[in-house]
């Protein structure tokens, strides 16, 4: 794990065990030193907007290859593969440290998933995580994100699961809310579909490819993501 002191840095995984640092230049905005968030004060907020370089926006990139980060006219885009005859396969994805602010909060998240391979207990070839500790997330931050597969949503310790189409060539609206009682909540498309008790957050957000076994990949473009007002 990689404790993350500067406010923006591309983290590449160079093997196991192995991490590189690259600090950029630019600071990002409020909230990305890891920093507690007001809620009240700062919503509603674009964590992220597509079409635009994620680095000055306030998100770090955690990527082991193959994997390849671009950029469409709207929209960011994750890819991630795995060699033939390889053990492992790409890691990619974007960590905004401090996004979000104690319970209550809610964020939202318009992506398009391209592919996706099934999700394994843990790890998810899609993922939203509404906590997450470098490189991987922690067991706490694996156990209570959000995996997408092609037919279905649902925690990654598998406690439960929403069944829905998400590799239609089509964005998709996810919403995550967290009560004052910590009580989590996700909507796809308007539609509520997961809950959760004892939901707990670190502040950062992370969003893409959180594994890398092998053959678990995917390619996601995600056009937005907004801190909403709770």
């Amino acid at each position: 794990m990689v404790a993350r002191g500067s406010s923006i840095a591309i983290v590449v995984l160079l093997g196991c065990g192995e991490v590189k640092d690259e600090p950029a230049d630019a600071p990002g905005p409020p909230g990305s030193d890891g920093a507690v968030v007001d809620a009240s004060a700062t919503c509603p907020r674009t964590l992220l907007l597509g079409g635009t370089m994620v680095e000055p926006q306030g998100w770090s990139v955690v990527m082991q290859p193959p994997a390849t980060l671009s950029y469409g006219p709207d929209y960011v885009r994750l890819d991630t593969s795995t060699s033939t005859g390889a053990s492992t396969s790409g890691q990619l994805l974007l960590n905004y440290p401090g996004a979000l602010p104690p319970p209550p909060f809610r964020v939202q998240v318009v992506l398009l998933v391209e592919r996706v391979n099934p999700h394994n207990s843990f790890d998810s070839a899609t993922a939203i995580m509404a906590s997450y500790t470098p490189p991987f997330g922690a067991g706490n931050d694996r156990s209570q994100m959000i995996y997408l597969d092609g037919g279905s949503i649902g925690w990654a310790d598998d406690t439960q699961a929403f069944t829905t189409t998400v590799v239609n060539n089509t964005y998709h609206t996810l919403e995550v809310a967290v009560d004052a009682s910590t009580t989590a909540r996700v909507k796809i498309d308007g539609i509520a579909a997961l809950t959760r008790n004892g939901f707990v957050s670190n502040g950062a957000l992370a969003i893409g490819d959180q594994t890398n076994d092998a053959a678990v990949d995917s390619a996601i473009r995600i056009r937005s993501i907004t801190l909403l007002c709770p």
